[in-house]
């Protein structure tokens, strides 16, 4: 098992990178957002990347990313029955991780089905494999910081002017996840908002 790879950077391509390790160029298939942070870094500089060791018969495959998050990210995301290494490299591509884990929270499938290759029903089954297990897993991070975590549920459903405000917004045509996060910023500045308040203020950041 290789858990990273502490090297330079020998080539960028897309969707793949070069890492040199001691004189060793390992290929390696990486999202959007570890190209975009290997570019900003730049050829030839010392880079690392936690890394994934697909291995099947006919294939042999290091999968990279510059944040462990999204190394745990990914490994949740091939758990899902038809959803592979590449359909996770493409969730991961198409969106950041914060988009992606929100969107699982608040059952966004519509958003999810935004990636290359991830029809509506796979994204639906992602949701529901997944939620729980982000959903547990935003509370530990949560209690590790020293903050109190916000139940589950309010992170999948809304209720009062915070749900008829996210409705009205998707009637607009907005995701779920844009319009939940949306409302959640809106909320934060006037915690006693009713409905047009909300909506007006969520507009704002939209």
């Amino acid at each position: 098992m290789i858990s990273f790879l502490n090297g330079t950077i020998a080539e960028i391509g897309d969707g793949s990178c070069v890492i040199d390790v001691g004189g060793v160029g390992y290929e390696v298939l990486i999202p959007g957002s570890t190209q975009e942070e290997l570019l900003r870094i730049g050829i030839g500089e010392p880079a690392k990347l936690f890394t994934y060791l697909y291995l099947r018969e006919d294939a042999l495959c290091l999968y990279g990313f510059t944040s462990k998050d999204d190394l745990g990210l990914f490994k949740k995301l091939i758990t899902v029955s038809g959803i592979g290494p590449r359909g996770g490299l493409s969730l991961l591509t198409a969106l950041t991780s914060d988009e992606l884990i929100f969107a699982i929270l608040t059952g966004d499938s519509k958003t999810i089905s935004k990636a290359p290759g991830i029809g509506k029903k796979t994204a639906e089954r992602i949701c529901i494999d997944l939620r729980d297990k982000l959903s547990m897993q935003s509370a530990e991070d949560f209690a590790a910081a020293g903050t109190a975590a916000e139940p589950a549920a309010d992170a999948a459903g809304f209720s009062g002017a915070e749900g008829e405000a996210i409705e009205a917004l998707e009637a607009l045509g907005y995701s779920r996840a844009e319009a939940a996060k949306a409302v959640r910023r809106a909320k934060a500045e006037d915690k006693d908002a009713d409905t047009e308040t909300l909506l007006k203020g969520a507009l704002r950041y939209m």
